[in-house]
């Protein structure tokens, strides 16, 4: 572990995961590169990084930068947002089967999608809202039914896994009660589909994953002590519910936003 110090600031960082993240981003970027330059008018990879850096002709840039550019920052978003949530639920619980889709969060925002559309035929704003809805409030019950155990160990895990079975089954009675052509449109978004999607879509979690990367940051020390038990938590002084809260709730807002968005 290395530290970088500014005044009476201190960080310390791990040059080796510093570097593997980097590596993972420069991939990321060359891929979406690459996506962005696909499709029925392809682009070459020369003429894209022109056209992002402002230097293309006025039809590729229109190609670029206002079609395909909102879809590849949405996909990166969402992925990364999924990446993070599916971390902090895996570190919370101490479980590697900690994941948004197992624990039922998913399944929370496709059941706030479903009633949207079955109960007020929402598109739009309406599915997203109701996206970000249920995945709230499952994550609410989930911790609720947890109990005094709070957010770790297996009872989280199961918990997760019977609330997730049981939103299935909602789903599914739900979408036998909407309209074929409801129906059909809710299909669509709970599969997950980038088509269409701007910086309307993409700009909220950007947002919310910057958010998130400062609050596990800050929450970084105290999160790997959490790894090794809270009464060993509570005995180096981390106060663990108001850091267990806190976590939750950002990966509960991640992985609820990224459903709205994809």
């Amino acid at each position: 572990m290395n530290a970088l110090r500014a005044g009476g600031v201190s960080l310390r960082y791990s040059p080796r995961a510093v570097l593997v993240a980097a590596a993972f981003a420069a991939v990321a970027v060359v891929v979406s590169v690459f996506a962005i330059g696909g499709g029925d008018y392809p682009v070459g990879f020369g003429d894209v990084v022109r056209a992002l850096l402002g230097r293309g002709d006025a039809s590729t840039d229109f190609i670029v930068n206002r079609l395909r550019l909102p879809r590849a920052a949405t996909a990166l978003a969402v992925g990364a947002a999924l990446g993070l949530a599916g971390a902090l639920f895996q570190s919370l619980s101490r479980n590697p089967l900690g994941s948004p889709d197992l624990l039922g969060f998913t399944q929370g925002s496709a059941t706030g999608v479903l009633v949207a559309t079955v109960l007020a035929g929402g598109s739009g704003v309406g599915l997203a809202a109701g996206a970000v809805t249920g995945g709230t409030l499952t994550g609410a019950l989930i911790v609720l039914l947890t109990g005094r155990h709070g957010a770790h160990g297996q009872r989280l895990v199961l918990v997760g896994v019977g609330v997730a079975a049981i939103l299935t089954g909602v789903n599914g009675y739900l979408l036998t009660k909407a309209q074929v052509t409801d129906a059909a449109r809710a299909v669509l978004w709970l599969t997950g589909s980038l088509d269409g999607r701007d910086w309307k879509q993409a700009a909220p979690v950007l947002a919310a994953l910057a958010l998130a990367v400062a609050v596990t940051a800050s929450c970084g020390r105290a999160l790997r002590t959490l790894e090794m038990g809270d009464e060993a938590a509570r005995a180096l002084g981390v106060p663990v519910g108001r850091v267990r809260g806190a976590l939750l709730a950002v990966a509960v807002l991640l992985a609820s936003l990224a459903a709205a968005a994809a």
